[in-house]
């Protein structure tokens, strides 16, 4: 599947729930290509999830289409779920009364998958997860990480064009959390595939991902490039350093107000925005006031956690 082609599409996909007062999504149009990463971000409730769910099938949109390699999906939905490997957080995605490697059989074999290509498969995923000589274990018995690791895997064994994981790295430890990140990065740079992520950690977001979505209350606030949404954030953006612990302010509309403060070392960083030369100024002559002994003043370094606070928190919501 070519890069530049999309590999998932959704079209003013929107998803009432009965009873509801406002839809939990609403008129979201997204396109996500093969060979790349899509992060959709946005807090607890946002509708992420949901629309997750619609694309796999399990939960029916109120309207809206969604095409799955160029196929509806709900005119074809065996097809368009036969190319899906899918982790959802909170779920059982395993049988725990399984080993890991009954599971991976199990699974691969739902996918049509038997034999020699089937084992050989399963080992190289339990070897490359360090799970190999705990193959034969029960589930159950797994700590919280490796059943989350054995679930991922479960959902590649059959090698599938677009993988969806929703909170892939929840209660993994930092070495697992980097070898699921290696995975992530060889199934769309080396291996083409689509891989559709959420996570509430936008740092390994920042790291992996090519293209984001940021949703609010059931809503599109951004959809764009990742490089393009750092530029947002390099635009205005300066990191200030000062000795010490910076002295408290006397009024409430100090310039500083906005301004995200970190003591340590000491020394208190400031991260914020300023709208011209004028405004910065403003800020240094304000930290003079202060006696705060200065130590750097630099435009600060792209990041999406600011961005994507600057864009949730800001009214009204509007797509860009």
């Amino acid at each position: 599947m070519a890069a530049d082609r999309p590999s998932v599409e959704i079209a003013d996909l929107t998803k009432t729930y009965p009873g509801a007062r406002v839809p939990s999504v609403d008129r979201v149009s997204l396109s996500m290509a093969a060979g790349r990463v899509f992060a959709l971000l946005g807090a607890n409730g946002a509708g992420k999830t949901t629309i997750i769910k619609m694309i796999c099938g399990l939960v029916i949109p109120t309207a809206g289409t969604i095409r799955i390699a160029g196929e509806d999906l709900q005119r074809n939905r065996r097809h368009a779920i036969a190319r899906m490997g899918v982790v959802l957080e909170g779920t059982r995605n395993l049988y725990w009364r399984l080993t890991a490697w009954e599971n991976l059989l199990y699974f691969g074999r739902l996918r049509g998958w038997w034999g020699r290509r089937l084992h050989a498969r399963a080992e190289m995923l339990l070897r490359d997860l360090a799970l190999w000589d705990r193959r034969h274990q029960t589930v159950r018995q797994f700590s919280r990480g490796m059943q989350q690791q054995v679930a991922i895997a479960a959902a590649v064994i059959a090698d599938p064009s677009i993988v969806i994981l929703d909170e892939p790295t929840l209660g993994l430890d930092a070495e697992a959390t980097r070898r699921v990140r290696r995975w992530v990065t060889a199934m769309t740079h080396d291996q083409g595939k689509t891989v559709i992520l959420t996570t509430h950690q936008l740092d390994m977001a920042q790291e992996l991902s090519d293209d984001v979505a940021i949703m609010s209350r059931g809503r599109l606030v951004a959809c764009r490039p990742m490089h393009e949404l750092l530029e947002m954030s390099r635009v205005g953006a300066y990191r200030i350093r000062v000795k010490g612990t910076l002295p408290i302010a006397g009024s409430d509309a100090d310039v500083l107000n906005g301004w995200q403060v970190t003591d340590g070392d000491d020394e208190t960083v400031l991260l914020g925005h300023v709208t011209g030369d004028a405004a910065l100024y403003g800020v240094l002559d304000e930290l003079r006031r202060r006696r705060a002994s200065l130590i750097e003043v630099a435009p600060a370094e792209p990041d999406l956690e600011d961005v994507y606070l600057r864009l949730v928190h800001a009214a009204p919501v509007a797509a860009l």
